[in-house]
């Protein structure tokens, strides 16, 4: 009898087949003495349509809603089906003994296994492959040590929770909204919260009212001082005073009161996490989180010089340290080699700062892998991606950065001026890499750091000038990716109360995996722009916080799904108290829907007519330029502005050459999703007079 091995993705199911010497390659599978070796394309099982359940549901009605199905239906994806089919028939095959999962390690990769292994029928015997990386060695010695598939029951539970529950809110949610103000509009658990942040900071910038202010400074000759009062505060909001003090001062003599040395050390920044790594990339490189994700991913399945990417975690575990020398060994070549070698003449031991085996959850921090480093096969993102991780791998194995801390206060008249210096004497984790940004700045960076020469207390100190610097208070920043990211990370400032504010620590605002992908979907739907690296919200994103329902707007939703979820991850709470609460609670939304009287209102009409139903175009402003859309969501066409929008346009053009069928899959899909009429039959006459068809 064989073994059949499940993975995700075709190229992870390729080295698998390699390693297990699965050498006989079939359409859709590879096949050796032991093992048969198939894969996913992603899900290729997912829940029903709400027309799958009653045809009427085909249409969008705020009639028919809320959509509470008694029992939530699995069907095929058509787009992937002929891959279902190819994995179906191999797990029905007489040959066939039992099964490894080897999907993704994780909640979603779970759900992508147990619903294939559900709609095959399969009933044979399963295990669990849970690896972090796709080296060689990681793959032998994950299939020498597999998991019972049930001891994963539990993770699967909480999957199908989670998806039904995005499903039954989501759906409704969106239909409602769609039909009450009569526009596409779409919410969820995770998006309306995080749009909400974005349009929340728009209105404090917009009604932000900027102050002057003054700081006063003392050139002592060898340094400058600046002013502090006895409240720590060194700002003047009243340039009456501050010139008071200056007054004061000019021309007097002062005396050095105190001279603080401090011996401080700064430890490196932690190894990364999935979200860290975007946060470092989109301020470093501008890399968008999707980008980051991307080409992550070909680092790790492709290339295989990182661990596991989708990770929250920061920390790897004890077990790991024996392999910490064979990794720097691994990527120890320029530029890497001069840094690497220093740890590897001597026994690493690493901390607690690194190593901590209750702080890893699925998967340990994205650390460089055993496998050799050969550059020359990275294109540029990759080794700038790679670059950070290395690094950052490096830096956490190095000392701490450590250096004098230096306070001068001088006395002049009464009044006290301070200066700050510092002297190096041991770079430490600083050689490796830069101190990464981040933190809110105060008033004691208005105070800059000096080179202070060695100053005696008691020293007598003549004021050479005194003047005053004027500034201005400036609002808070439009969120960035790095810093959105931060915000759905870590959420909890938003939410008061105080068991889910702790709670939501372990999760935040969806997972390291998805947030990339709401961002681009806030993108997509027009609710947001990019403005060089600030992502601004448009008025139709404004409008839609402020329609959709007070509960979706804030994380704790959220917060409170994770907590439970992980709960059923673990065995603490059963799935059906979970749904129960999820279908009461989207009947209420709807309902708050449907009782609003509040208006939507389209300020964004253009004169171009649509082509496809003649009404007026919305603009939009796109990723790759300004983009025109109908304002009819039964339509649901879109255009390129400079480029005109005919349906000939698109099939003989941009997209004909992306591809044909799938512009044509994309509108009739809109039309799936809207609940009318859509323009895929315009795209297929269109691509029909293209090809000189009759």
């Amino acid at each position: 009898m064989k073994t059949v091995v499940l993975a995700e993705k075709p190229s992870v199911g390729q080295e698998l087949a390699r390693v297990l010497r699965c050498t006989e390659k079939r359409k859709g599978y590879f096949e050796g003495d032991r093992y048969v070796v198939t894969w996913a394309l992603g899900h290729l099982v997912t829940l029903a349509e709400p027309e799958d359940y009653e045809a009427r549901l085909k249409e969008w009605r705020l009639e028919d809603l809320p959509m509470l199905p008694e029992k939530m239906k699995l069907q095929i994806i058509k787009k992937t089906s002929h891959q279902f089919h190819t994995v179906s028939s191999i797990l029905k095959r007489g040959d066939i003994g039992d099964l490894i999962i080897a999907t993704d390690a994780g909640r979603e990769g779970e759900l992508v296994a147990r619903w294939i292994m559900k709609l095959s029928s399969w009933k044979k015997p399963f295990r669990r492959l849970w690896v972090s990386s796709q080296t060689d060695q990681a793959i032998t010695q994950g299939f020498a040590d597999l998991k019972p598939g049930h001891a994963y029951d539990n993770l699967f539970q909480a999957a199908v929770c989670r998806s039904e529950a995005d499903w039954l809110i989501g759906l409704n949610v969106t239909r409602a909204l769609t039909c009450k103000f009569n526009t596409q509009l779409s919410a969820g658990r995770v998006q309306t919260p995080t749009l909400a942040m974005i349009v929340d900071r728009e209105e404090e910038i917009k009604h932000f009212k900027p102050q002057d202010f003054w700081t006063v400074s003392a050139d002592f000759g060898d340094y400058t001082g600046y002013w502090r009062g006895k409240d720590g505060n060194i700002r003047f909001f009243d340039q009456a005073k501050a010139q008071e003090i200056a007054d004061k001062v000019k021309g007097g003599t002062g005396q050095i009161i105190e001279v603080k040395v401090e011996d401080k050390s700064e430890y490196p920044p932690l190894a990364y996490d999935l979200t860290e790594l975007q946060r470092d990339a989109n301020r470093r490189y501008a890399f968008s989180a999707q980008k980051t994700l991307s080409v992550l991913q070909g680092l790790y399945e492709r290339h295989k010089l990182v661990t596991y990417p989708r990770t929250d975690s920061r920390y790897i575990t004890g077990d790991m340290v024996a392999t910490l020398p064979q990794r720097l060994t691994a990527m120890a070549q320029v530029p890497y080699k001069a840094l690497a070698q220093p740890l590897l003449q001597k026994k690493l031991t690493p901390g607690k700062h690194l190593v901590d085996d209750s702080r890893v959850y699925d998967h340990h921090a994205i650390i460089p892998t055993e496998q050799p480093l050969d550059l020359s096969r990275l294109d540029a993102e990759e080794k700038k991606i790679y670059d950070l991780i290395a690094r950052r791998f490096i830096a956490v194995l190095y000392p701490p950065y450590r250096y004098d801390r230096i306070t001068l206060v001088t006395a002049v008249n009464g009044e006290r001026f301070y200066a700050r210096g510092r002297v190096v004497k041991e770079m430490g984790w600083r050689a490796v890499t830069e101190k990464p940004e981040g933190g809110k700045k105060g008033d004691e960076d208005l105070v800059p750091e000096q080179n202070l020469l060695h100053q005696e207390q008691g020293t007598s100190k003549e004021v050479k000038t005194c003047k005053l610097n004027k500034g201005k208070t400036q609002p808070p920043p439009h969120y960035t990716e790095a810093t959105l990211l931060t915000a759905m990370e870590s959420p909890g400032q938003f939410i008061e109360d105080e068991d889910l504010r702790e709670s939501i620590k372990q999760g935040g605002l969806g997972t390291p995996a998805t947030r990339a992908e709401i961002i681009e979907k806030l993108l997509y739907n027009y609710y947001i722009e990019r403005h060089g690296k600030d992502l601004v919200p448009t008025s139709r994103g404004i409008q839609l916080v402020g329609l959709a329902p007070t509960e979706l707007r804030s994380p704790e939703l959220t917060a409170r799904w994770e907590l439970r979820l992980s709960n059923i991850a673990r065995g603490q709470e059963r799935e059906a108290a979970f749904m129960t609460d999820i279908r009461r609670n989207a009947v209420e939304l709807v309902q708050g829907i449907k009782e609003d009287t509040s208006q939507f209102k389209l300020d964004n009409l253009t004169k171009t007519k649509c082509p496809a139903c003649g009404k007026y175009m919305q603009l939009y402003r796109g990723k790759r330029g300004n983009v025109l859309v109908c304002q009819d969501r039964t339509c649901g066409y879109r255009q390129e502005e400079e480029k005109g929008g005919s349906a000939e346009y698109w099939a003989s053009s941009k997209g004909g050459r992306r591809s044909d069928r799938g512009m044509i899959d994309r509108f009739s899909d809109n039309k799936k999703k809207d609940g009318g009429s859509s323009i895929g039959d315009l795209f297929q006459a269109a691509l029909t007079k293209k090809e000189g068809k009759p």
